[in-house]
């Protein structure tokens, strides 16, 4: 490569350099060469992301994805936040209007697909319009879509057409709420090739601002800028990997599991997390997670014991290969009085209506919430 020519992987936006395997944007000489006469050049990284669904580390940081959002408010353009609907609390950015400044925000709840069918979607509207307000979150709209069947994606381009006025479109979110996906099917929608940015099940595969021409219905040059997405380390996800990480996201619709429990029972969530009802009357406890996390019911008294002597067997995921490396689980208990969500950022959530008094536990470093019932 010459030093004149400065070219970028068009999965995730890294500059291509064919000298430093172990560094951002590499790609061999001779791939280098193929991207260039098919116009299509991805670095080796995205190259097996997109076909083999593997995931190659690379050095870079929260403080570069940080420096990008923080100059979203010098700009003159439409913000697009994608969420996950099914994580509300682990993919909010914090901070989110001071990065806009006076930008208007369009908020995106993807993943609508993993939300039981029966739930109406304007309860989920509805729902999450006041749960933004009750954080203290100001938007200037809000769409439900799914990227992965599809669904809204021609009102979701209306909406930002709308919206913009002629101006750039940045999407913004946290990692893992599908947002390169969506951009994908917001591209197809208007006439570009299929899946052209990177999207797996890894978080954080994009790496760099990726700047897409986007004009507006009027024919107004304009651009899409797809940003990295900041991996929360609140999040459950943020400390698995592999099957892990795969095993813990819910790629169909959930299928809620209810348990009758009494108090003195407890329930592990594979060996990733734990609910203990201490006391209370019987009551019904719903579990919202991935049908690969299987839920475990168990007296109370020698939990501790059973989890230590069960963790990464009867208790998976982890896996037995991570299981030694797997952080312990650090204790909160919350005193419940009124119908509420008790969350597990990047795993699910349990819904209980009646009073009682409970334990969750989550890997140290991992959130723990409780929020008004979403369903």
């Amino acid at each position: 490569m010459s030093n004149e020519e400065t070219l970028y992987c068009v999965g995730c936006g890294a500059e291509i350099q064919t000298d430093q395997p172990d560094t951002r944007g590499y790609t061999p000489k001779s791939a280098y060469q193929k991207g260039i006469e098919s116009g299509l050049l991805y670095c080796q990284r995205c190259f097996k992301l997109r076909h083999y669904n593997t995931l190659e580390k690379v050095s870079t940081s929260a403080d570069e994805f940080l420096a990008i959002l923080n100059t979203l408010s010098e700009k003159d353009a439409l913000i697009v936040n994608v969420i996950d609907i099914f994580d509300v609390a682990g993919s909010l950015i914090n901070g989110l209007n001071r990065f806009a400044g006076s930008n208007p925000i369009l908020m995106v709840a993807n993943k609508m697909d993993a939300i039981p069918k029966a739930v109406k979607h304007n309860r989920i509207e509805n729902w999450l319009r006041k749960y933004l307000k009750d954080n203290g979150i100001k938007i200037d709209d809000l769409i439900l879509t799914s990227a992965k069947k599809r669904a809204n994606i021609d009102d979701l381009l209306a909406k930002i057409d709308e919206m913009r006025d002629g101006r750039d479109v940045y999407v913004i979110g946290m990692a893992n709420v599908g947002k390169s996906s969506l951009i994908n099917r917001i591209l197809q929608a208007t006439g570009v090739e299929a899946d052209v940015i990177t999207t797996s099940q890894f978080p954080g595969t994009t790496l760099d601002l990726i700047d897409i021409p986007f004009d507006d219905a009027n024919g107004n040059e304009a651009s899409l800028i797809d940003t990295p997405g900041i991996i929360n380390p609140g999040q459950m996800t943020s400390i698995l990997e592999g099957k892990e990480l795969v095993d813990a996201l819910p790629n169909k619709e959930i299928k809620p599991v209810t348990f009758q429990l009494n108090p003195e029972q407890t329930l592990f969530f594979g060996g990733l997390a734990r609910l203990d009802f201490i006391a209370g009357e019987r009551t019904s406890f719903t579990v919202y997670m991935s049908g690969q996390i299987k839920p475990h019911r168990r007296k109370l008294e020698g939990s501790d014991e059973f989890y230590q002597e069960h963790l990464g067997g009867i208790l998976q995921p982890p896996y037995p290969e991570n299981e030694a490396n797997f952080p312990g689980l650090v204790r909160k208990e919350f005193s419940i009085k009124t119908p509420t969500d008790i969350v597990f950022p990047g795993l699910g959530w349990v819904s209980v209506s009646d009073p009682v008094q409970i334990a969750a536990y989550v890997p140290k470093g991992v959130d723990i919430i409780t929020r008004e019932k979403l369903i």
